[in-house]
């Protein structure tokens, strides 16, 4: 049985008209720094492409996120999680955004 999450009628105000705060409000309450809510809204704000790409599997298990064919950010997986571990610039192929959709599970 799912567990009911209840939200106030102010986290509901803030939901539809300060969706960036509420975000904040719930980083924090969940023990999270809210300035990674903010990195990651500014990074992806003004995107107009997001690819996933996976890497090769020669170079470890991992993907590739780009960002309007321009900017990568590449993650490794460490066992049962992955990382981050650098960035590329330049100007990228367009990227397979139906990746995922083709593993077997």
């Amino acid at each position: 049985m799912k567990k009911r999450i209840k939200i106030s009628l102010f986290q509901r105000f803030l939901m539809k008209f300060a969706p960036k705060e509420f975000l904040r409000q719930a980083a924090r309450k969940e023990g999270l720094d809210s300035k990674k809510v903010d990195s990651a809204m500014n990074l992806f704000k003004d995107a107009k492409r997001i690819d996933i790409q996976p890497l090769p599997s020669r170079s470890g298990r991992g993907f590739i996120i780009t960002i309007d064919s321009k900017l990568s950010l590449f993650f490794y997986q460490n066992k049962d999680a992955f990382y981050f571990d650098g960035i590329e610039m330049g100007k990228y192929k367009k990227g397979d955004v139906s990746v995922f959709d083709k593993l077997d599970l």
